[in-house]
């Protein structure tokens, strides 16, 4: 009776999984070490939002100055979300600036807080170039708390 055949398979599969699990653990240290930052605005002042944008500014030149990768969103809700509507963002060009220069900053607007001012004003905004929308801000925090980033309200 050979034994060869079957112990071979099950040192194969072991040798297979092995290989397997150091694979996955190396891409899951690999995603550990992108840092992540969930940023938010929820008032309509012109300096908050400024403020807002000087440390995700900040905080993408650290980061990518010491070679490591950060992954940065700002999420815009309630009065907030003006921050990132075309027709009213006191902040419009330095929103757009940052997709050139920064391109690991993402904005997400809140579609419910867009549906409000719709209903408001009989006119539905449009966001900016490169905004995308979420259905809810707070929801959208919560997920990219969960996805392991850190939220901030600077």
């Amino acid at each position: 009776m050979r034994e060869t055949a079957p112990n071979f398979k099950c040192r194969f599969s072991a040798k297979s999984a092995m290989a397997l699990a150091c694979a996955l653990s190396v891409s899951a240290s690999e995603a550990a070490d992108a840092h992540k930052l969930a940023l938010y605005v929820t008032v309509s002042d012109p300096a908050k939002m400024s403020s807002i944008l000087d440390n995700a500014a900040n905080v993408s030149r650290h980061f990518t100055g010491a070679g490591e990768e950060v992954d940065i969103v700002i999420v815009g809700f309630g009065p907030g979300v003006s921050m990132l509507l075309a027709d009213r963002s006191p902040v419009a060009e330095r929103v757009k600036g940052f997709e050139k220069s920064m391109p690991n900053v993402r904005f997400e607007a809140c579609a419910n807080s867009i549906e409000a001012i719709e209903k408001r004003e009989h006119k539905r905004p449009a966001v900016l170039e490169d905004v995308s929308t979420v259905e809810s801000g707070v929801a959208e925090l919560l997920t990219l708390s969960e996805k392991g980033y850190t939220v901030v309200q600077p």
